[in-house]
Order: C-alpha cells, then sequence, then structure tokens
C-alpha cells in the first residue's frame, strides 16, 4: 500500500515531504520531570533530533485543498520541497483553491507567502479561530517571549497578504463534505486536526499532536520546548492517541512517516504502517 499517496472517502490524499527538521536533544520536556526527561534522552540515544515535516494535498470536492503549506523558502534549502512535490502532481499555485491550517508556526504556515506576496494567490485560508484569536493579541504577544512569537509575525504576515481571503473556522465541527475540524490545543493555543471521513477507517491529520512517532507514542508525556502548554499538549495526545487506537482512524501529520495507525500497549501506543 503507497504510503505517500491513498484515497480516503471524498478525497485523494498525497503526503508532501517538505523537509527534515533538526535540534538538539536539550529541547525534549517531559511531565514527570528532570529524572524522566533523562530517560527519555537516554531511550532516544542521539544527541539531535531529525523529524520530518510534512503537509498535504487533498483532491476532491471543491478543487484542490492543502492541509498546512510547508515552509517555503523561508528556512532555507533544506526546506520548501513541498512547492516541488506540488508541482511534480500537476498542481499549480495558481490552483489551490483553500488552505486548511493546523496552526500558525512556520513550518505548517511560512509556505503561505513568498516574500511580501501570497504564494497562494487564488486560495482561501482557513484557520481555527482560537488560534488566529491568540496569534493577533497584543497582549499575548507581550507576555509571550520573544523567541517564541513567531506565530505573531505570521498571524500579521498572514492577514497582510490575504486580505478578505482569511476564513476563521470554528474549533470544531464541519469544514468541508467530509471533513471536520477536531480541537488540540496544548501546542499552540488553538491547534486543530482534520478528521477525513472514511467509512470508519477515517483519517486524521493531527497538526503537531506528536513530533516524535516512536518516542512519544511509547510515552506520551515526552513534550517539546516548543509546546506553548505543555501539561495540556500531555493531555491532548493521550486523548487522541487514545481515540484513534478506539476508533480505528489512519493518521498523519506534520511529522510522521506515511499513514499509521494508532495501536495500545498497556498504557502506551504505537504507531504502526496502516494497511
Amino acid at each position: 500500500m503507497d504510503q505517500q499517496a491513498r484515497r480516503f472517502g471524498r478525497y485523494d490524499v498525497s503526503i508532501l515531504h517538505d523537509g527534515f527538521y533538526e535540534a538538539p536533544i536539550e529541547v525534549l520536556t517531559h511531565a514527570s520531570g528532570p529524572a524522566a526527561r533523562d530517560g527519555a534522552i537516554e531511550t532516544w540515544g542521539r544527541p539531535t533530533l531529525r523529524i520530518v515535516v510534512n503537509c498535504f494535498l487533498l483532491r476532491g470536492p471543491g478543487g484542490i485543498t492543502l492541509v498546512d503549506a510547508g515552509t517555503g523558502t523561508s528556512w532555507g534549502e533544506a526546506y520548501g520541497h513541498a512547492r516541488t512535490a506540488l508541482e511534480a502532481l500537476g498542481v499549480s499555485r495558481d490552483s489551490v483553491d483553500r488552505v486548511l491550517i493546523t496552526h500558525l508556526h512556520g513550518d505548517h504556515a511560512l509556505g503561505l507567502f513568498a516574500g511580501e506576496t501570497p504564494y497562494f494567490p487564488n486560495a482561501r485560508v482557513l484557520v481555527p479561530a482560537t488560534e488566529l484569536s491568540f496569534f493577533t493579541d497584543a497582549d499575548k504577544r507581550l507576555s509571550t517571549p520573544e523567541n517564541r512569537r513567531g506565530g505573531f509575525a505570521i498571524a500579521e504576515t498572514l492577514l497582510r497578504l490575504y486580505p478578505e481571503r482569511v476564513d476563521t473556522i470554528a474549533p470544531s465541527g464541519d469544514i468541508l463534505p467530509g471533513v471536520t475540524l477536531i480541537p488540540l490545543p496544548g501546542h499552540t493555543h488553538g491547534q486543530g486536526g482534520y478528521l477525513i471521513e472514511n467509512g470508519g477507517r477515517d483519517l486524521l491529520l493531527w497538526g503537531d499532536a506528536v513530533h516524535l512517532e516512536t518516542l512519544q507514542a511509547a510515552d506520551p508525556d515526552v513534550g517539546l520546548v516548543f509546546d506553548f502548554d505543555g501539561a495540556v499538549a500531555v493531555a491532548t495526545r493521550r486523548d487522541i492517541l487514545g481515540r484513534a487506537s478506539d476508533q480505528g482512524w489512519i493518521v498523519s501529520g506534520g511529522h510522521v512517516e506515511g499513514f499509521k495507525t494508532v495501536r495500545r500497549v498497556g498504557n502506551a501506543f504505537e504507531l504502526v504502517p496502516a494497511a
């Protein structure tokens, strides 16, 4: 079974590989404190994290839809390959009808921009209302450490470059035929995932609910310093892994390799390639 493109209900879904994010192991956190964090670092066994970066192409009702947009050229030559992947699939930037944003971090939203112009000139951009509200709040910006303010700059640029074409969407509910938004807060305050109906074998594109599919599935209390609210991110991760396992959903996300299913292993989980 192709682990990069599959049919789910009304949609042909393709994974668009944008690059790999690399970070020092020190960005790991653990809800149970330093000793548990040291254990997670030992389990990982390498001095750096190398994490795949994806976005997604949906072809179906209403034309061409993206879920997230990758980084574009903003993070250098190691990224931005989703644009090449789109071209290889015969999808021009002008033909994209809409972009569904999971959250406003750079590896998910900077690909919307080409310098000071919109990269997808005919697209509407749909953003969870809670997410856009947070990242356009001046007081929230001032209370956020400067090195964590990227989402605020992205929101400002989005509203400037896509005037009249940014739609806020409720934290949960139907977005498109057969596509539902599920709130997944914690990594950011308004992060959401998109559930695509497929007759019970639904596909959930869960944004950054999971960054490290082996480590965090085995121990959902492992987090990253990039989570705005680590405790909420852990609770969300445990909940969505459990729901995906119980419901038999197929999952993928910004940092998942291919399409996976979730299995319970005692009090933990594992992600395995979807049949």
